[in-house]
């Protein structure tokens, strides 16, 4: 009995820091310890829940529930998962995909816990394949968009010139505007903040550069996201 605690707490650790590693690898806010904690309380809440029916469960006097306490982790583990999505100024959500790990790592902790270990392992390296290999397969075979990036504009520009001749500009430059928002900025000028859609290896200086280069813009601000 001892042993087969450590083994699933020691299993659940190790799994909880493999979502970990992959997080903190790419500056995510899902660390490795936190991905620990979350994997391994999830197995002990799991052990707990499953053990207690037979310990304190009475023939024919309680109807106990082996996976009641367990069920309760995948709701409570929510309130982790909401803290990690964020909304930034201009409507963008992130942190989406992070809190998707978060409730990934307590379901590695529940199967580890109910003894699953075969699928809980399986399902830890398909999440990691999900997160690394597959994005980068489908943008290679995928559509072109796929391999765009959005990158927020903004530009000042002489207001007594066309606009469209600036867009015709930047079509030139192989990228296209998904979003615009147009208003004065000072007497004479005008700020235009945009979202365009760049080729994926195409360096944020160089687009910088790019539009400077354009005449009639007065300043560039690029924001790669």
């Amino acid at each position: 009995m001892i042993y087969d605690l450590f083994i699933k707490l020691g299993l659940a650790l190790f799994l909880g820091m493999l979502i970990g590693v992959d997080r903190q690898l790419k500056n995510k806010p899902l660390g490795v310890k936190t991905s620990m904690v979350i994997s391994v309380a999830s197995c002990l809440i799991t052990i707990v829940s499953i053990e207690s029916v037979g310990r304190y469960s009475v023939s024919g006097h309680t109807n106990m529930d082996p996976m009641r306490l367990a069920a309760q982790i995948v709701s409570g583990v929510g309130f982790l998962g909401a803290g990690v999505i964020l909304r930034r100024g201009d409507d963008v959500i992130s942190g989406l995909t992070t809190a998707s790990m978060v409730w990934a790592a307590s379901g590695l902790g529940i199967a580890v816990g109910a003894g699953f270990y075969l699928e809980a392992v399986t399902a830890v390296l398909l999440i990691i394949l999900a997160i690394n290999l597959f994005p980068s397969l489908i943008k290679s075979i995928g559509p072109s968009s796929l391999r765009e990036r959005d990158l927020a504009i903004k530009i000042v520009v002489d207001q007594d010139k066309e606009l469209d001749h600036i867009f015709k500009q930047i079509k030139h430059l192989d990228m296209h505007v998904k979003r615009v928002r147009i208003k004065d900025f000072d007497e004479g000028y005008q700020q235009v903040a945009m979202i365009l859609a760049a080729p994926k290896d195409r360096y944020t200086t160089e687009v910088y550069k790019s539009l400077k280069a354009i005449p009639h813009i007065i300043s560039v601000e690029v924001e790669s996201r």
